[in-house]
């Protein structure tokens, strides 16, 4: 299906009937990775996936968005279906996207419960080997950038990024490489307190890329939170151990 938020052509998916609940995918991915879950979902509820502005079958966003920006879009795009209430579900990015909306008091409906695996929003301490890239990547884009350096070798600075940048970063249309930095960048911890939704936090023991310890840092700062860590699981906990989350999922939105 398709409509238009936010001025842009937004792909998503829609099953079964009842309440709703809302799939947000990670980063880099789209509604698919989730079709087995949210067909597990639809046996009582209306399961609603989409692709993320950027991502996916959806289009891009005219310039960099920030983690607010995609908060402001999951609120009009919730609020066409003239739902009252909504349980939100999501992956890495989108569990970052979900944090930052449920911090909103301004919400044009309510958020009955919270499911978040493997959430991107903690902030990692940086090493100093990172901090050093880091600092090699921009001055190395500084002075690739300059016109006679651009001029003189007009593909070094790309093969420069896929040298230093990482996979997101590097495979990331110019736009989204800004989304990615203005999203990384922010620590949303201090958002994690005000959400008031009761929150299943589901998350993989062996995920590299938002740790366990994310989830249990989250677990404590989150008023009402559980976590339930998945053995044999890494970052998508819903794909490698998907009758172990079907259940705890369905369990939590109390599905028969």
């Amino acid at each position: 299906m398709r409509t238009v938020v936010k001025g842009l052509e937004v792909n998503y998916e829609v099953r079964g009937a009842g309440d709703y609940v809302f799939l947000l995918h990670g980063w880099g991915s789209s509604l698919k990775p989730f079709d087995g879950l949210a067909a597990a979902i639809a046996g009582k509820y209306t399961a609603v996936s989409l692709d993320f502005p950027g991502f996916g079958l959806s289009e891009e966003p005219k310039e960099p968005w920030d983690v607010g920006a995609y908060s402001d879009f999951l609120v009009d795009f919730i609020a066409g279906f003239g739902c009252r209430r909504a349980v939100l579900l999501g992956h890495s990015f989108g569990g970052r996207v979900i944090i930052k909306t449920c911090a909103r008091r301004d919400l044009p409906f309510a958020v009955d419960k919270v499911v978040l695996t493997g959430s991107a929003g903690i902030r990692p301490k940086r090493s100093l080997a990172y901090r050093l890239k880091v600092g090699s990547y921009k001055l190395g884009k500084k002075v690739l950038n300059w016109g006679v350096a651009r001029a003189a070798f007009p593909d070094a600075l790309e093969t420069f990024r896929k040298k230093l940048g990482s996979s997101d970063y590097s495979g990331a249309s110019e736009v989204m490489r800004g989304v990615l930095v203005k999203t990384v960048n922010e620590d949303l911890r201090p958002l994690l307190g005000l959400m008031e939704a009761p929150a299943l936090l589901i998350w993989g023991e062996d995920d590299p890329v938002t740790p366990l310890a994310d989830g249990r840092l989250m677990e404590s700062l989150i008023p009402d939170a559980g976590l339930a860590a998945l053995k044999g699981a890494g970052h998508y906990a819903f794909l490698d151990q998907p009758y172990a989350f079907h259940k705890i999922v369905k369990y939590f939105l109390e599905i028969d």
